[in-house]
């Protein structure tokens, strides 16, 4: 994981296209993919965020070779090719609707809602922002690890934008810690960590089970952390760290994943399996490269599985 992603913790929501209506089996197109900082996407909406004033490389890479169009109404865009722009965030936090689309094809569009974040300078001596909680991060980052500085700031979740789409089955009020009910909420989401989530899902999709994943967990705020009785680096307090169970009934526990008739440790176990391949190819064998941890289920909760893209395999 690059400092400069941890560095634009960017929020955008977009439509990826195909490059031609899909026409089932081994024959369909390849798909157009939207990168936005270093992270790529080729799901109907995708998601990151950026700090006020600072800039965003947008890139479309598209089969079809098409020129294509970004606008937005705040902000500054420089266009470089015809498929690579460069956006510099307005200073002033709060969302920014803008659009992508394809020369000459009225499919081929993407909405982005690009969220600029509350640079974290902003809270108070005591850790709050606006009125909200989020306490101290350690002084020091874990064996000088850059991913557990402080974050540059935070997306501000409010009851207007909670329901905003991260990614096509995720939304963002989702993602927040859950130590307090008031608004406005204060949030960090690492754009990898919800492509992730997408790809997981999609695989189960693909696999013919049940794909509804449930966010037990998602961030979590230093003070909120430290209330549960966490340790003192756990990777939810940077926003790249998620527990989630499969949900498609909607009960808020965790499906019979491996048909058993049973609800227990295996279903997570099935889950935690699945995720392991999502990074393997034809004629390879790797795992994926992040943390993965496998939870039983406890009177206040089901089985479920934790997820992170730390960068390197974890497991346990």
């Amino acid at each position: 994981m690059s400092s400069a992603r941890r560095t634009l913790v960017f929020l955008v929501s977009a439509a990826i296209l195909t490059a031609a209506p899909s026409t089932g089996g081994s024959n369909e197109d390849p798909p157009v993919r939207i990168r936005l900082g270093d992270v790529i996407w080729t799901t109907e909406v995708a998601s990151s965020a950026v700090m006020p004033g600072r800039s965003l490389a947008i890139e479309v890479r598209d089969p079809a070779v098409r020129r294509w169009a970004f606008a937005a109404p705040s902000g500054r865009v420089t266009r470089h090719t015809a498929t690579r722009w460069t956006w510099r965030a307005p200073e002033e936090p709060g969302v920014v609707d803008a659009f992508l689309s394809a020369a000459g094809d009225d499919k081929a569009q993407a909405e982005l809602k690009l969220l600029v974040m509350v640079p974290a300078g902003r809270m108070t001596p005591s850790g709050r922002l606006n009125g909200y909680r989020i306490g101290a991060y350690p002084g020091r980052p874990l064996n000088g690890n850059p991913l557990y500085l402080p974050p540059p700031g935070f997306i501000e979740v409010t009851r207007d934008n909670e329901d905003a789409p991260v990614s096509p089955r995720f939304r963002l009020g989702q993602f927040t810690s859950k130590q307090s009910k008031d608004f406005p909420k204060y949030v960090v989401i690492e754009p990898e960590l919800i492509a992730r989530l997408e790809q997981l899902a999609g695989r189960l999709e693909s696999l013919d089970l049940p794909s509804k994943l449930h966010v037990m967990s998602g961030y979590r705020t230093p003070y909120y952390n430290r209330a549960i009785g966490n340790v003192q680096y756990s990777l939810h307090q940077w926003g790249v760290a998620a527990d989630v169970f499969v949900d498609e009934d909607g009960d808020g526990s965790m499906d019979d994943l491996n048909g058993d008739g049973r609800i227990d440790r295996a279903d997570a176990a099935k889950l935690l399996e699945i995720a392991d391949a999502l990074d393997r190819r034809p004629g390879q064998m790797l795992p994926f490269a992040g943390g993965l941890g496998l939870y039983g289920g406890t009177r206040a909760h089901g089985p479920f599985v934790h997820i992170d893209v730390r960068g390197r395999p974890a497991r346990w």
